[in-house]
This record gives structure tokens, sequence and C-alpha cells, in this order.
């Protein structure tokens, strides 16, 4: 199993920056590869909430994978589980680091590449896995900045 983790400081308090991650709404706006996400019901922000996602995978290859909340406490970490033909999970910690900031910590765990040319790729794989979540990452705490309506040093924007 690949695991990655990442740490940044974002210019919001912790309750803003968990309220804009956990909505369905603004996924495309963050997760790197959506284009859209639906679900049938009101987007909720709740362990086992389900919404579709609309993926393009190498920016060619269109998917539609399941994403669920597997991992809530309110105010402090959301996981989301995809499933499909992308698979893997991703976690948001959000702790407290000051006034009006806060200390985002992204976690990515996905399986390994299967068969003979599964290991030959795998380190393509991790090395693909870390730019996405690194990107993801770095959209997120631009978007949280923006929501809550600062800038890097907590300015006002």
């Amino acid at each position: 199993m690949g695991h990655i983790k990442y740490a940044s400081d974002v210019s919001a308090p912790v309750h803003a920056a968990f309220a804009y991650a956990a909505d369905f709404q603004h996924l495309a706006d963050w997760m790197f590869g959506v284009r859209g996400a639906g679900s049938e019901h009101a987007p909720a922000r709740a362990l086992g909430a389900e919404c579709v996602l609309k993926v393009r995978l190498y920016r060619v290859i269109p998917l539609r994978v399941r994403c669920e909340i597997t991992e809530y406490r309110h105010n402090a970490v959301i996981g989301y589980t995809l499933r499909g033909r992308v698979y893997g999970t991703v976690t948001l910690r959000f702790d407290p680091l000051g006034y009006e900031r806060s200390v985002l910590t992204s976690e990515a765990d996905y399986p390994p590449p299967r068969g003979v040319f599964g290991r030959l790729c795998h380190g393509l794989v991790d090395a693909a896995a870390r730019s996405a979540l690194r990107r993801t990452e770095s959209r997120l705490r631009r978007e949280i900045e923006a929501f809550h309506g600062t800038d890097l040093v907590g300015r006002i924007a």
C-alpha cells in the first residue's frame, strides 16, 4: 500500500477550512483530476455521505468514481474513500495553529500496481500519486483561503 503525507499552513480558522473541504459541491474545485461531482441527494457533511465524481485520468480517459466520506470528526478530520477504477483514500486533518490559522495535513493511501507490468511501473505510479496529492493540497489551500477571504499571510483579500 502506498502512503503519502503533506502538511501546510492555511490562513483560515479550522472551522472555515473544514466547512469548505467537507462540502461535495467544492470537490471539483480542489481535488486533482475531478471535473464534476454529483449526488442524488443534497450534499451532506456526515459519515457515509456519497457522491459520484467525474474524473479525467491522464486528461484523456473519462471515468466515474464513487466517493464516500468514511472518516468524519467535525472540525478535525474528514476522510474520502474513492471506489471504482480509481480507488484509494484521501484524509484531511485540520489542526489550529493560532489566530485565524490552521494546519492542513493531507494523506493518501493507494494500492500498489498489480501484475508484472504494474511492478515495473511502480516508480511512475508513486511519482504520479505524489504529484496529484501535492496539487490537490495546494489547490485546496488556495481555495480555502479564497473562501475565507484571506491570502497566504492572513491579510483581507
